[in-house]
């Protein structure tokens, strides 16, 4: 019990370094609420192998060499330098499920003040990602030639997470500025494509947490059934739309973004299909594009569009 509590310590303490830039020790210890002296009892031996720079810089790739410091009967690789990344990518894929799950909550029930709550995850799905950017940039900056493309992965899963927050919120979007419930014929389309789409998300995840890429056949029969159901819902709201009167400008608006939650709900399904596709090159060590993020991003969206 002893030796957890000493962990999860040291734990804290590297989230602080990386997280805040603190000076000096006095301020990690007023963080943590402990005292001066157990910080620099527990950071003496980092500071000594080098792991932890003066004033305070966390090298995430040396910590790989040195998994005794944790004083645990653990594997090396769970606390090497990537374990800490990759535990923030599983933390912020757990909580983009449970945005996504939020937002359809709120688009099936038609509740204002859910489609707010689910809102409200979405900025810290952003902060997740940016946190992951961070370290991805300490690592790299430690030691910019040691496996940057490989390092590269966690900033690239980070971003798509970050995508599909960005789609769930179109759903609770939709709650607060249309008029207009989802009649039940196209509901059950978009309940069908929902269920769809979380599942290959999370078997996306649990291909590139786990190296589960045997996983493949699966997704990629849940991305046909998917295209098959968007076809239908698509034709639904088409023939819904034929319906209206064209002077009926508010209807038709509703149909333009019912149209797009069909949408966003097949990008995800791509989305999903491009973290198995990181988690392939993760594994099998494949060198991944160096076109800057910003660039690859306003493609996608321009696509979108």
């Amino acid at each position: 019990m002893k030796n957890k509590t000493k962990n999860a310590t040291l734990k804290s303490i590297i989230d602080v370094i990386l997280y805040e830039s603190p000076s000096t020790q006095d301020e990690i210890a007023e963080r943590l609420g402990i005292t001066r002296r157990y910080v620099t009892k527990l950071l003496q031996p980092l500071i000594k192998e080098g792991l932890v720079r003066r004033a305070y810089i966390v090298d995430i790739k040396r910590l790989e060499e040195f998994p005794n410091l944790f004083d645990e009967e653990i594997t090396s690789r769970e606390y090497a330098g990537s374990f800490f990344i990759k535990e923030m990518l599983r933390d912020m894929a757990s909580h983009v499920c449970k945005q996504l799950r939020a937002s359809f909550k709120s688009l099936e029930e038609y509740d204002e003040e859910l489609a707010n709550d689910a809102l409200k995850m979405d900025y810290i799905t952003n902060t997740m990602h940016e946190k992951v950017r961070a370290s991805v940039d300490t690592a790299i900056s430690m030691n910019p030639y040691s496996e940057f493309s490989k390092t590269m992965n966690f900033t690239e899963i980070a971003y798509d997470l970050e995508r599909i927050g960005d789609h769930s919120a179109i759903m609770p979007n939709f709650v607060i500025k249309e008029a207009y419930e989802v009649d039940p014929a196209m509901m059950d389309y978009l309940r069908k494509m929902f269920s769809i789409a979380i599942e290959m998300l999370e078997t996306a995840m649990e291909a590139f947490l786990n190296e589960k890429l045997e996983l493949k056949g699966r997704l990629m029969s849940l991305e046909d059934e998917i295209h098959r159901v968007q076809k239908s819902a698509l034709n639904c709201v088409a023939t819904q739309m034929a319906e209206t009167p064209f002077e009926d400008k508010e209807r038709s608006t509703y149909y333009i973004s019912l149209s797009r939650i069909v949408k966003t709900l097949e990008r995800i399904a791509d989305i999903s299909i491009e973290i198995f596709d990181t988690a392939g090159e993760y594994y099998r060590n494949i060198p991944r594009t160096t076109t800057p993020e910003r660039f690859r991003r306003r493609e996608k969206e321009f696509d979108f569009e």
